[in-house]
């Protein structure tokens, strides 16, 4: 069984901000940094959409492009300076809150 998974999360969260400053040559993740929001965001776009497929197509491969969907999705966040934290917090924020109640008050 894993460790707990924020903690794993966090920790992957470190590695890819200790990457801002790596050579984009030698660094996938920096050159994503190196790339821009934008870039990054679309490949959150096409690791989401991959995420679809799996769960369309072939559920077996769900965890796997889960997991490339949060990794871009934590450079994503590093890149826009959002600190994992800062997301676990709106996510407390929502619990015990109906989805429905939740989704009305972005309005």
């Amino acid at each position: 069984m894993a460790q707990n998974s924020s903690e794993v999360l966090e920790r992957l969260f470190k590695t890819i901000e200790s990457r801002k400053t790596t050579n984009p040559s030698s660094s996938y993740t920096a050159k994503l940094f190196a790339a821009g929001i934008p870039e990054i965001s679309k490949k959150v776009g096409e690791e989401a959409v991959e995420i679809i497929i799996a769960g369309l197509n072939n559920p077996g491969s769900i965890a796997s492009e889960s997991a490339d969907l949060l990794y871009h999705l934590l450079v994503l966040w590093a890149a826009a300076e959002i600190n994992p934290s800062d997301v676990w917090s709106e996510l407390e924020r929502r619990e015990d809150v109906s989805g429905l109640v939740e989704k009305a008050s972005r309005k």
